[in-house]
This record gives C-alpha cells, sequence and structure tokens, in this order.
C-alpha cells in the first residue's frame, strides 16, 4: 500500500516531536552507526533505543542495513526534504499573510 503525503508527513513530525529522537538523528548526521553506538549516550535500555529507531524507520528517516548480526543506520534525506519542502510550502503562504495583515493594520 503507498501511504498519502500527508500521512507520510504525520510520521516524519511524530518522530520529529522526541528529543531523543532528534538526537539520534543528530548523532548519525556524522556517520553511520550500529544501534548499539547509538544508545551508549542515553540512560535508556537497548530496547528503548530500538523503539526510537523503529519510529525513525517508519518515517523513512533513517535507513537499517544488516551487516552479520549487526545492524547499521545511516540517515534518509528523502523523508527529511519531503518535511523541508511542506515547511517551506506553508511559511510562504503564512509570511504573506503576515505581510497582507500588516499592510492593512498600517492602513488604518
Amino acid at each position: 500500500m503507498v501511504e498519502s503525503r500527508q500521512a507520510q508527513l504525520d510520521l516524519i513530525f511524530y518522530a520529529l516531536s522526541d528529543p531523543t529522537r532528534r538526537a539520534i538523528l543528530q548523532t548519525l548526521t556524522r556517520r553511520e552507526r550500529s544501534i548499539g553506538e547509538l544508545a551508549l549516550p542515553f540512560e535508556m535500555s537497548l530496547a528503548a533505543v530500538s523503539k526510537h529507531v523503529k519510529v525513525l524507520e517508519r518515517a523513512r528517516l533513517v535507513h537499517r542495513e544488516r551487516r552479520g548480526s549487526f545492524s547499521y543506520l545511516r540517515l534518509g534525506g528523502d523523508a527529511l526534504l519531503t518535511a523541508q519542502q511542506w515547511i517551506d510550502k506553508n511559511r510562504t503562504l503564512w509570511e504573506d499573510r503576515l505581510d497582507n495583515l500588516k499592510n492593512l493594520m498600517e492602513k488604518e
């Protein structure tokens, strides 16, 4: 089943709403890492970190690759691009509306 663009955005923004998941993404900007490596700085179990990773995977923010008995994660840039495009489109819309409101207020 193909997910709608709106459903994909919902998954992306849900995944980004958690500070732990954002920290995981930040760590992956430097290089790919195993789940064990990602878990080291967090005061939580490996299972808890794995749950966060699954949320990031569903949102396509990270991609997993198995190598032997380890899973390595890397950033999935396409999902971030999708979110950025949505933000840019809506930012332009709201900036235009706020400019119009400002112009109306200045006329009065």
